[in-house]
């Protein structure tokens, strides 16, 4: 997939877990890793919004796109 989830990179700088940004944000530990390991199909702006209000990162910090071929 050329859409690249970095969520566990910034998980890792901010030294927090998965159950613990789960619950900052308000999604379940199981929904948060469909995301975190790249199977979602889509992410609401709200749900991508809390994600870098938790991680104090951007957008950029948690999507980026590697190009195939």
């Amino acid at each position: 997939m050329p859409i690249v989830v970095d969520i566990d990179v910034m998980l890792a700088r901010r030294r927090m877990s998965v159950g613990e940004l789960a619950d900052r944000i308000g999604i379940t530990p199981a929904n948060l890793a469909v995301l975190k390991n790249g199977r979602a199909k889509a992410v609401r702006f709200s749900t991508l919004e809390a994600l870098c209000e938790a991680l104090d990162c951007q957008p950029a910090d948690l999507l980026r796109h590697e190009p195939t071929g």
